[in-house]
């Protein structure tokens, strides 16, 4: 296993339970709001093969706004 796969599965786990106590009654959103850029910007790079050989994130179109 890649050295940093269980690492960024726990990161992105942690994001997702993250997302689902904010869409919850009662959640501390000020909580949600301090903790989801730590926690993402956390994340190491992503395993080989989890996107295609060649892909660039920054490829794609243009959207409202973007010079």
């Amino acid at each position: 296993m890649c050295p940093n796969c269980e690492d960024f599965a726990r990161t992105v786990l942690l994001l997702g339970q993250l997302a689902l106590y904010a869409d919850a009654d009662g959640a501390d959103l000020d909580f949600v709001d301090a903790v989801s850029p730590a926690l993402a910007a956390s994340l190491p790079d992503p395993p080989s093969g989890v996107f295609p050989d060649g892909y660039d994130p920054d490829d794609g179109p243009t959207y409202p706004g973007d010079v």
